[in-house]
């Protein structure tokens, strides 16, 4: 008898205590755990998974190559520094979403000092990709308010 389509190439569940926590690319400061890959579920077009971030840890500089990311914060005050010298700044809280171009340098810090940064990320490719950067910080950061292009008022 043959298999009923889609039984085992369709929708696939991963359970929370799955996750893979040896993400290659590995970030000072940040605990990456993989739940989709090309790996793991043949994910040929994204990479997802969580990510947590201790009170007050600041990530190392880094970027993802050609990836496209997105952020989405579950839990906690995310600080995000980007640009050649880390040079700019904005926070999120939970709810937010983040959305992190290709090659852009940039640094996940915990803005708060007593609870843990959680979120979940996505990038626009099977594999995880993370070049961390020798990059010194600005000594102070410029605030940049990101403004919806749709939404300009």
């Amino acid at each position: 008898m043959t298999e009923p389509k889609w039984k085992h190439d369709g929708v696939q569940v991963i359970p929370a205590d799955t996750l893979d926590s040896s993400t290659a690319g590995k970030t000072a400061g940040m605990n990456r755990a993989t739940a989709i890959d090309f790996a793991r579920a043949g994910a040929q077009k994204l990479w997802a998974g969580t990510v947590h971030i201790h009170p007050g840890a600041k990530t190392g500089a880094h970027h993802h190559g050609p990836l496209e990311s997105v952020i989405y914060v579950v839990r906690g005050r995310a600080r995000m520094r980007w640009g050649d010298n880390l040079e700019f700044v904005a926070e999120a809280g939970p709810g937010d979403f983040i959305f992190v171009p290709p090659y852009v340098p940039h640094q996940e810090i915990n803005a708060k000092e007593d609870e843990t940064l959680e979120c979940v990320l996505v990038r626009s490719d099977g594999q995880a990709v993370a070049i961390n950067l020798d990059i010194e910080p600005a000594e102070k950061p410029e605030n940049v308010k990101w403004i919806d292009p749709i939404h300009r008022h």
